[in-house]
């Protein structure tokens, strides 16, 4: 369908892709571990969300236009790793509030909070429309008609990989909170650590060159 290969290869490259730990996992094991499963599931949206608009801008190209125009590169990191650092000291600066009892009536505010710094922090990283733009192609055929089209549905199937994981694991962060006496300490300790990592790769960006 739409000249894409190696479907079964593609989707456990995006299995063992979603399970590796990285910044996304920390972001919402922090976000559950802090503040419950609702704002773990919010951020689990988010990032998810932002997937889908470098899936979008994939397809039309915009991923391309990154990687050929230096200028469009540089404003795009330099917007992105400034968000990433903003974001990274919030988290160090947040305080713990919420307990097992509480977390599942948080208010609105804060599930909101969750979706859009884990929305914004992924679509604002032009290394992930990279990443995109270099995974993808190797799955749709040169004489593909359809390339648009190939790039969207490989996307949808990755963002649908990556729900049925982080889902499940902001599951098993929410439950195992409630197990443990010391829950607002290894929170408090996933916060920080989640924001410490966020500024580093916000100064990595920074001072990452535009790809060849």
């Amino acid at each position: 369908m739409f000249g894409i290969h190696d479907l079964p290869l593609f989707i456990l490259a995006g299995l063992l892709l979603n399970i590796t730990p990285g910044p996304d996992m920390l972001y919402i094991a922090g976000r559950t571990a802090s503040q419950g499963f609702r704002s773990g599931l919010a951020a689990v949206m988010g990032i998810n969300a932002g997937c889908l608009v470098h899936t979008l801008l994939g397809a039309i190209g915009f991923s391309a236009i990154l990687m050929a125009s230096a200028e469009a590169f540089l404003v795009v990191k330099l917007v992105g790793a400034a968000y990433l650092v903003y974001v990274g000291i919030s988290l160090l600066l947040e305080k713990q509030k919420a307990t097992p009892e509480i977390s599942s009536s948080l208010p609105s505010k804060t599930t909101r909070q969750a979706f859009w710094q884990g929305f914004l922090t992924n679509v604002l990283n032009p290394k992930i429309a990279l990443f995109f733009l270099a995974l993808l192609p190797q799955f749709i055929s040169t004489g593909s008609n359809a390339k648009p089209a190939a790039f969207v549905a490989l996307g949808i199937i990755f963002i649908f990989n990556s729900l049925f994981i982080t889902i499940g694991f902001a599951a098993i962060v929410a439950r195992a909170r409630t197990h443990f006496q010391g829950a607002s300490r290894i929170a408090l300790w996933l916060n920080r650590s989640c924001g410490a990592l966020f500024i580093a790769i916000g100064v990595k960006l920074a001072l990452t060159e535009k790809p060849i």
